[in-house]
């Protein structure tokens, strides 16, 4: 059987050496596909839209359709649409993934989305000083983190309403 897996290796490194190479091209345009959901809605599905700008825990940053491929983490704060016929519309997310693929696509999965119209600014000062009296009285590093993040997101929520 050794003698066999000798006899074959070299014909199996011409085999794996002969193999063509495969390469894509990104086509350029005007616009890109854009899908875009969360646990309880869906937004976006395959629309075209000419920009998005996203919130990402590296910091803010716009997409036009020849963005490089990205994989970005979400924070809190507003993800921005801008759609082919020049409106906008802005959705406000807790976190989540945004992914930019090869072929210009764009995928945005948020944990928990809103749009920005429909937030209460009375509700998200509320929510905002909950979280900062549970910051407050953290007394373990979990409930501590727990609370540093729900700060977050209420300080995002109401900056969005302002």
């Amino acid at each position: 059987m050794a003698a066999l897996a000798r006899s074959l290796r070299p014909a199996m490194r011409l085999l794996s050496s002969s193999r063509p190479v495969l390469t894509t091209r990104r086509g350029y345009a005007d616009e890109m596909s854009f899908t875009f959901a969360a646990a309880n809605q869906v937004y976006y599905v395959g629309a075209n839209v000419k920009q998005v700008d996203v919130p990402s825990s590296s910091g803010s940053f716009g997409i036009l359709p020849n963005h490089v491929p990205t994989i970005a983490t979400l924070k809190p704060g507003v993800v921005t649409v801008y759609e082919a016929d020049g409106s906008k519309k802005e959705v406000f997310v807790s976190s989540g993934t945004v992914t930019i693929n090869d072929d210009a696509s764009v995928q945005v999965l948020a944990e928990e989305a809103c749009l920005v119209e429909e937030l209460d600014k009375s509700a998200c000062q509320e929510i905002l000083s909950k979280a900062q009296s549970q910051l407050a009285s953290a007394s373990s590093a979990v409930e501590k983190a727990e609370a540093e993040i729900a700060v977050e997101v209420g300080q995002e929520l109401v900056r969005a309403t302002a």
